[in-house]
Order: structure tokens, then C-alpha cells, then sequence
């Protein structure tokens, strides 16, 4: 079995986890709506994440909407002392499966009272803010009203800690001065490294780093170039990008998600890949033209 200790530990709360842990979204159905084709096989992918040990878990209860934090409950339920479950509010699902901003603190506050239900939790250990000012990527916008509804559920004790998703640097500062911001969780990988700053700053403030979509916006030829890379070193070019991401800072937690018990042992796989100096400046080369 593949020791994930090997992917180094950091901080989450107050919680030291292991860096590379286990992203829920991809359980629930296609587009991330909707139930899954094989609920057994969702249910066992998380067992095994857990067996593996992975110690944390991404969520959240739009992913579905609900499906995801009701296969965890009943996959889990009662969780490991050491298991830290994070999850996001700030959007919600529409009939046809879009993606909508839920940013008024009535729907903040009711988001977090569905994932304590559907998690069977009485407090949540992680929240994160997503912000949707654009979907697709950060923008800078004030998130005071949003994340002081946010800190008022932390004092009424229904949450531990605070990050945040799809922030910019200065909202990072601004939701500081309201609580203390435990994790940050945006689209990162080897060629979109737009946070390359970003992640160097929190890490000098102690601050985790979630990067999402670890090989998500690659072009043909750098996708192909990944490829041989993976293939000199025998492995895939998932694990590559992954133990690049953990070779990048040592505030970096990982959240590889799958649905697949085959792909879940082969992303776990990546903590125990030690890529050498030579390596590193090949993939480095293939970011070069990230912009």
C-alpha cells in the first residue's frame, strides 16, 4: 500500500494533515449532477480513500446537489477523529444543472445548516467561501458581507475555520480582518500558475493552498509533452502533475478526485513519486508560456 505520509504534512485548522487527500466532486453524476451511475462503487472509492489514508476530504453540497455529502455520511458516518471534512457554500445548482451564485446570508447560512445535515455533523470543520463573481476564474469585489455571515456561524460554534475558493490576494487580506483564513483553494496546476505569488505569500503566513484541476487547461502540445515525461519516469501523467504540485511548496494540500477505485490507487500513488532535479526543470519548461 502506498504510504501517503510521504507526501509531507501541513496544517488545515487545527488539524496537521496529510498533503495529499481525496476530492469528492466527481462522485456524483455527469456534469456533477445528479446521482451516480454506481452508488456502490462511489461509496467503496471512499472507503478505500480513507483505508489509504487520507485524512481530508473536499466537498460540498451543491455537488449533486446533496449527493456527494450524503455518499460520504453513509460511506463514513462515524468518521475518523483525524478525518477533516471540508466543504464550500456560496453557489447553487438550478434544474437544469447550472451553477448559481448563492451569496446572501440567508442562503450562506442555510447551505451550511444542509451540509451539517447532510453530513451528519453538529459542526463543520471547514468551510470555504466560493466566490462567483466570475465563475470562472478570480476577480477582485468585496466579500465582507459573505464571509461576516460566514464568521457569525463560526461564533455560534456550527463551523471550526474558514478559507476561501476563487480568491484574489486582496481578498484574501480582506476576509482576515474579519476571521482567520485557514485555506485557499483555487485552479492551479504545472501551465496555469496565474497564483504562483499568491501561494508563496500564504505560505508564509502558515496558510494551506488547494490547487483544483491539476491538469486542466493544458494544450495539446503540453499535455503531449507531460506524456513522455510520465512515460521516461513509468509513470501517468496525473501522478507527474500531481507530485509536481507537492514538489511546488510545502503549503500545497492535494485533492485529486475519481470515481474510479483503479484511478484513486494510481493519484494516491503520486505521494511516493520523488521527482528528480532534471524532471523538474523539463515540466518547468512546459509552463514556461502560462502567461
Amino acid at each position: 500500500m502506498t504510504n501517503l505520509k510521504k507526501s509531507g504534512a501541513f496544517s488545515l485548522g487545527d488539524h496537521t494533515v496529510t498533503r495529499l487527500g481525496y476530492g469528492a466532486m466527481q462522485l456524483a453524476g455527469p456534469g456533477v449532477f445528479g446521482p451516480p451511475k454506481d452508488r456502490d462503487t462511489a461509496l467503496a472509492v471512499l472507503r478505500e480513500a480513507v483505508a489509504s489514508g487520507v485524512d481530508h476530504i473536499d466537498t460540498s453540497d451543491f455537488y449533486g446537489p446533496h449527493i456527494t455529502n450524503q455518499l460520504i455520511r453513509e460511506a463514513l458516518h462515524p468518521y475518523a477523529q483525524d478525518l477533516v471534512i471540508v466543504t464550500k457554500v456560496g453557489a447553487m445548482r438550478g434544474t437544469d444543472g447550472s451553477w448559481n451564485p448563492a451569496q446572501s446570508p440567508a442562503e450562506l447560512t442555510r447551505a451550511v445548516y444542509d451540509n451539517l445535515r447532510n453530513l451528519g455533523l453538529d459542526v463543520l470543520d471547514v468551510v470555504n467561501l466560493r466566490i462567483m463573481g466570475d465563475v470562472h476564474q478570480p476577480s477582485e469585489g468585496s466579500i465582507e458581507p459573505q464571509f461576516t455571515a460566514l464568521a457569525e456561524l463560526q461564533r455560534q460554534g456550527l463551523i471550526r475555520h474558514l478559507g476561501l475558493s476563487n480568491a484574489t490576494s486582496g481578498q484574501v487580506v480582506q476576509a482576515q480582518r474579519i476571521a482567520n483564513v485557514v485555506c485557499v483553494q483555487n485552479h492551479y496546476n504545472l501551465v496555469h500558475r496565474h497564483d504562483d505569488a499568491l501561494i508563496d505569500e500564504l505560505g508564509q503566513k502558515g496558510i494551506a493552498y488547494v490547487p483544483f484541476f491539476p491538469l486542466g487547461g493544458f494544450t495539446p502540445l503540453q499535455s503531449g509533452t507531460l506524456s513522455a515525461v510520465a512515460q521516461k519516469l513509468g509513470a501517468t501523467s496525473m501522478q507527474v502533475a500531481l507530485a509536481w504540485l507537492l514538489a511546488r511548496a510545502p503549503n500545497m494540500l492535494l485533492i485529486p478526485g475519481t470515481s474510479s477505485p483503479g484511478h484513486l490507487k494510481e493519484n494516491l500513488a503520486a505521494a511516493e513519486l520523488v521527482l528528480a532535479d532534471d524532471v523538474l526543470a523539463e515540466l518547468e519548461d512546459i509552463g514556461q508560456n502560462h502567461g
